[in-house]
């Protein structure tokens, strides 16, 4: 095994806990030689799951920007900037990346749209100091819309 170690395992749930990195080298090296048995799978299982909630929490987020800039770019245009187009421009090509990478994450982007909106326009209410209650009561664009790259409210 890791020759630097000389062949000395660790305890790799303690090391999951001491050592991270450590841990994610071992427990490669186990699983590429088919040593599934001495693998921490507990904890492999737990950070494979945490790698899919962190695609849908980066998923939320993006959407929440770019929806929070579709709509400071519908309700105020004499503000428009390139800043807000460049941000835009970015969260669709970082969300159309992730959704190349991860398809079923497309329709948690749709079951997600209202949650997000309504976080969108709380940020977006106070960047502008619109009020709320000013803004849609629902999400006017569609997924399709908003993924669109030539689409601008």
């Amino acid at each position: 095994m890791r020759s630097e170690h000389a062949g000395i395992m660790p305890n790799l749930a303690a090391l999951y806990d001491e050592d991270f990195f450590e841990w994610t080298q071992w427990n490669a090296e186990l699983l590429r030689a088919g040593q599934t048995g001495q693998a921490d799978i507990a904890h492999i299982a737990e950070e494979i799951e945490d790698m899919g909630k962190r695609d849908l929490k980066e998923l939320n987020s993006r959407l929440q920007v770019l929806l929070m800039h579709l709509l400071k770019w519908q309700l105020q245009p004499e503000m428009r900037s390139r800043s807000w187009e460049r941000t835009i421009i970015d969260q669709r090509l970082q969300l159309e990346t992730l959704l190349e990478q991860s398809p079923s994450l497309r329709p948690r982007s749709q079951a997600y749209l209202e949650s997000n909106y309504e976080k969108a326009v709380h940020l977006a209410a106070f960047e502008t100091r619109i009020p709320a209650s000013q803004f849609p009561s629902k999400c006017p664009f569609s997924m399709a819309q908003i993924l669109d790259r030539d689409f601008m409210p």
